[in-house]
């Protein structure tokens, strides 16, 4: 470490996977297939204990997990054992580091980072954090623990985090270490619990190279969607790891990769060193965030415009948008149902629309829908400001809905679907990804409406206008 004798940063880190199977009770002879992972883990936590730390933060897929909120376990201490995977005896003690836990969360708060105690639902120690810490306490007699658990808040977010906790350990004046637990693709192989996709090994890959070079820009830019086709776990944690070396060189290691179950595990180390304000890896991923979002807008039509003005609009200011100049006549002359779908990083954000108009024009009925799909939508906490730059939109405009006969007059692709039985409605958008199939639809829509599979249900099918 080449710091000055004041600066008490994150010193080191490790990025380990957490299958229970390579803990001895759990395996009972399996885990000899993972040796290799095993060796590397061993390795690991030498490293990491070679540091004398005070504190070891955990960072875990595995905690409690809020779509908009970073879970910090609270608490004197915690147990967990690995009953869930018929070894109740491997078990292990945490002795929480509670000083550092109210530091980081008054700093998170300081800096608007979602973080904090709040929230606990299983106070005991997750599968995640209690096969490092078995691994590590062979090493490190005495340490202190602080567990944080992932969000559902973008990369950005999670980087920050990382940042906080670095700097919180210098304020403290604390010896510090990080191990960041998540296993890599889920979907290696057709043979594996999960299937095969071919975005896991790609992914795996990937993640190994970041490791291998601590390009932990590369590793943020990794695409939501690449994430959730590999069935990956631990790309979060790994990026709150990159968050406490901001701005500083990382001597990295990688110690083994293998996938014998058709899920990745990977091991390697990191070593913070001096300064190096070229690593500002926030800042130029916010850069390419900006870049990118510049690239959409120029190809927006009014369409997905006027929604995107309507949900910034009320989001900063709790105000509905006045009609911009120069909309298009359609848009004023026409009325139509439609709906308004909210996008972050790959995900679903929101979606509120209308099956008929409801309002004195489309324009109208657009501004109304995207203020609902940011800020009204059931499944979702309101869109916060600091997310609008990274929103992507699209807007349908609705056909009139058409009653038709029976399911051979529908068309996956080409209509959507309205379910009717009595007062319950259901209906869902058509070319919709992972709805192959007007079966699938209907069940869909049937569910949206609670209607019972086996119930009968009146068909109406409409056409959609998609703005993007």
């Amino acid at each position: 470490m080449e710091l000055k004798e004041f600066e008490m940063p994150v010193l080191a880190a490790a990025a380990v996977p957490h299958p229970p199977l390579i803990i001895p009770e759990v395996g009972k002879g399996q885990e000899k297939v993972m040796q290799r992972t095993i060796n590397a883990y061993t390795q690991a936590m030498r490293f990491l204990a070679r540091f004398k730390p005070d504190t070891v933060v955990v960072t875990t897929p595995h905690s409690v997990m809020y779509a908009d909120y970073f879970h910090i376990s609270p608490g004197k201490s915690a147990c967990g054992d690995l009953s869930r995977f018929n070894a109740p005896n491997a078990s292990v003690k945490a002795d929480y580091d509670s000083e550092f836990v109210d530091a980081l969360e008054k700093r998170c708060k300081t800096e608007n980072i979602p973080a904090g105690t709040l929230g606990e639902r299983d106070p005991s120690l997750d599968h995640a954090t209690v096969v490092p810490l078995l691994f590590l306490k062979d090493y490190l007699d005495k340490f202190e623990v602080v567990r944080v658990g992932l969000s559902g808040l973008s990369i950005e977010d999670h980087y920050r985090l990382g940042e906080a906790i670095s700097e919180t350990a210098d304020q403290l004046g604390k010896r510090v270490v990080m191990i960041a637990s998540g296993d890599l693709s889920h979907k290696l192989t057709e043979s594996g619990p999960y299937g095969f996709s071919a975005e896991g090994p790609r992914f795996d890959k990937e993640i190994m190279d970041c490791f291998e070079d601590a390009d932990f820009l590369r590793m943020m830019e990794i695409k939501p969607e690449v994430c959730e086709s590999a069935a990956e776990c631990g790309h979060r944690s790994f990026v709150i790891m990159a968050g406490a070396f901001d701005k500083r060189k990382v001597d990295a290691h990688v110690l083994s990769y293998e996938g014998p179950f058709g899920v990745g595990y990977g091991v390697a180390t990191f070593e913070g060193g001096e300064a190096d304000p070229n690593r500002n890896y926030l800042d130029q991923y916010i850069a390419f965030e900006n870049k990118a979002r510049e690239e959409r807008m120029k190809h927006e039509d009014a369409y997905v415009r006027l929604a995107r003005l309507s949900a910034e609009t009320f989001v900063r200011t709790h105000q509905y948008t006045g009609l911009p100049k120069d909309l298009p006549e359609e848009l004023l002359n026409q009325r139509a149902g439609a709906f308004v779908s909210i996008h972050e990083h790959g995900k679903l954000r929101g979606c509120i629309g209308t099956t008929e108009p409801t309002q004195q024009n489309l324009a109208l009925e657009i501004i109304a829908n995207a203020v609902s799909a940011a800020t009204r939508d059931p499944r979702f906490p309101p869109v916060r400001p600091g997310e609008l730059p990274s929103l992507v939109y699209k807007v349908d405009v609705l056909s009139p809905a058409e009653k038709i006969d029976s399911e051979s007059q529908l068309d996956v692709k080409k209509y959507g679907v309205i379910v009717e039985n009595g007062s319950r409605r259901g209906l869902l958008l058509p070319d919709l990804e992972g709805v192959d199939t007007v079966e699938q639809q209907i069940a869909i829509a049937k569910q949206k409406a609670n209607i019972a599979p086996q119930e009968s249900v009146q068909l109406y099918r409409f056409t959609v206008t998609r703005h993007q």
